[in-house]
């Protein structure tokens, strides 16, 4: 219901997902403020780009309509993005907190039946770099123990704090890259 009330919202500002010039496509539609010194703005018409290339990202990784999307993400704009990709593929959008322990998040991860999950390398959060993906990757080997039938195909990375993170060739992609392909 939320992913289609956000659908029509943000479809209001353009008649096909093409049409992102028309008159409130350099409308601002989110500003966020994060790091220290950070601040973004994405127009409707930037938003609406995104969406639909994160979209097209997750239809090569294979999801469908009624598929579902893990997101670990903290507050930050590629969240709305993946929310609205989900939103226009009618894939379902499950939240998996960032401050969830690693038992929490493992039991999470193995009950959402997520074929893809998105999430960030670190964050920034009351003053300092926090692991994101390290705390990710510590609860799916800790599912994988469980039930790896169970675990996401594939492991969107987004490139919030540009620190070093571990990689698992096959499942692990950058979403920037992801979103770059055409």
């Amino acid at each position: 219901m939320l992913m289609r009330m956000l659908r029509s919202v943000i479809s209001e500002h353009a008649e096909d997902d093409r049409d992102v010039q028309g008159p409130d496509a350099s409308q601002i539609a989110l500003t966020w403020s994060g790091e220290p010194g950070r601040l973004e703005e994405l127009t409707h018409g930037m938003l609406l780009d995104q969406a639909a290339r994160a979209a097209a990202a997750l239809i090569r990784l294979g999801v469908r309509a009624g598929d579902r999307v893990a997101v670990h993400l903290p507050l930050v704009p590629e969240s709305v993005i993946a929310t609205l990709a989900c939103g226009r593929l009618d894939a379902i959008r499950t939240t998996l907190p960032v401050s969830l322990t690693i038992p929490e998040l493992a039991a999470r991860l193995r009950e959402s039946g997520a074929r893809v999950l998105i999430t960030a390398d670190a964050a920034f959060w009351d003053g300092s770099v926090r692991p994101v993906k390290p705390v990710l990757d510590h609860a799916l080997a800790r599912s994988a123990a469980v039930d790896a039938s169970r675990l996401p195909h594939t492991v969107l990375v987004v490139n919030r704090c540009s620190r070093p993170v571990s990689w698992k060739p096959g499942r692990d992609r950058w979403w920037h890259e992801e979103l770059a392909e055409d």
